[in-house]
């Protein structure tokens, strides 16, 4: 087969306790407020005064879709998760909205219809081959690089013509602090391999991984023949092991643990100036409902990966397509 030759990646869904770090705060919160007010407080507290704000998340309101002010949509919520590998200089250039050498390795866009019955969880390849506003076409982190967050905003949502409400970017080292504070968390690890991110060897089966064994697991690519494929599966893998260590009677009873989980997370997360402790402890009771089971993930289908002038991208195979629900957004 020909470098031209690509094959339709079909879309997949997956039932399963598959979210990332930012919403195991969600359902810490949900927890936390059932069991006391005032313990709710206290991690309002930590969470406002040790996450950190992003200056710029958005865009100009100009060169936004409108927000829904009637019908399902309106009650909908649209979060952007961003993935970054360090808190220096240039992710704090990208949340200025200034141009840097700031790339996101892991995007997904988390969409909560107006029912709280779903959240829908849609990852988003990072070399996938798009057009942003200003610069013309090119791979969908590099948005970050040219503009910042407000510019991988603009682009998305001129993709799909629906409004983000809030940002929340994770430093991957969050990844390390939360399996640490947890004492390591088990995976099942579906393919052995050699990381070329720490030198370790990671055999096919259950695994204990500590912090950074998790840090390694999560962000390879190159000991794969699909690389970003299998790099995506096994971040998605980590999370819902991350989620079954996180939400069990033990840790979730448990307000010394939870507080530390917090403690110890919350620096390594910044989100936009609306999502207070506030914002995520109202949306945390609204999903108060939602199990394991009511969480569908999935990845923006492309035609897979091809070499375009020695660069690996991948071609969106529905460039107008619209983060739906079922038969239609909501």
């Amino acid at each position: 087969m020909s470098e031209d030759e690509v094959h339709v990646v079909p879309l997949r869904r997956r039932r399963a306790k598959q979210r990332n770090i930012f919403l195991v705060f969600l359902g810490i919160f949900v927890v936390a407020a059932i069991a006391s007010v005032a313990f709710v407080g206290n991690l309002a507290v930590s969470f406002d005064n040790k996450t950190q704000t992003i200056p710029s998340a958005f865009p100009n309101e100009t060169l936004r879709p409108a927000k829904a002010t009637e019908g399902p949509a309106a009650g909908a919520v649209n979060i952007l998760l961003l993935g970054s590998d360090s808190r220096g200089a240039a992710v704090d250039l990208a949340e200025e909205g200034a141009a840097s050498d700031q790339r996101s390795d892991t995007m997904m866009w988390a969409h909560i219809p107006s029912d709280r019955k779903h959240i829908y969880l849609m990852s988003i390849m990072r070399d996938t081959w798009v057009d942003i506003p200003g610069y013309g076409q090119a791979k969908i982190n590099a948005a970050m690089a040219f503009g910042g967050v407000p510019l991988v905003v603009e682009t998305l949502e001129g993709m799909f013509k629906s409004r983000i409400d809030h940002v929340a970017i994770v430093d991957f080292e969050g990844f390390k602090a939360i399996t640490d504070a947890l004492g390591g968390v088990t995976v099942d690890v579906p393919v052995s391999f050699s990381s070329t991110h720490g030198g370790y060897t990671f055999t096919a089966g259950q695994q204990k991984l500590n912090g950074d064994q998790v840090l390694s697991f999560v962000r390879e690519r190159y000991a794969f023949v699909d690389g970003d494929y299998q790099r995506v599966r096994n971040q998605q893998i980590f999370l819902k092991s991350l989620l079954s260590a996180v939400l069990t009677p033990s840790t979730m009873t448990n307000p010394i643990k939870i507080t530390e989980l917090v403690d110890q997370v919350s620096p390594y997360i910044s989100v936009d100036a609306g999502l207070d402790a506030k914002a995520v402890g109202v949306l945390a009771l609204s999903l108060k409902s939602v199990r394991g089971s009511d969480v569908i993930s999935f990845t923006l289908p492309t035609f897979g990966a091809r070499n375009q002038c020695g660069r690996t991208i991948h071609r969106l195979a529905r460039p107008g397509c619209r983060f739906r629900h079922r038969a239609g957004a909501q």
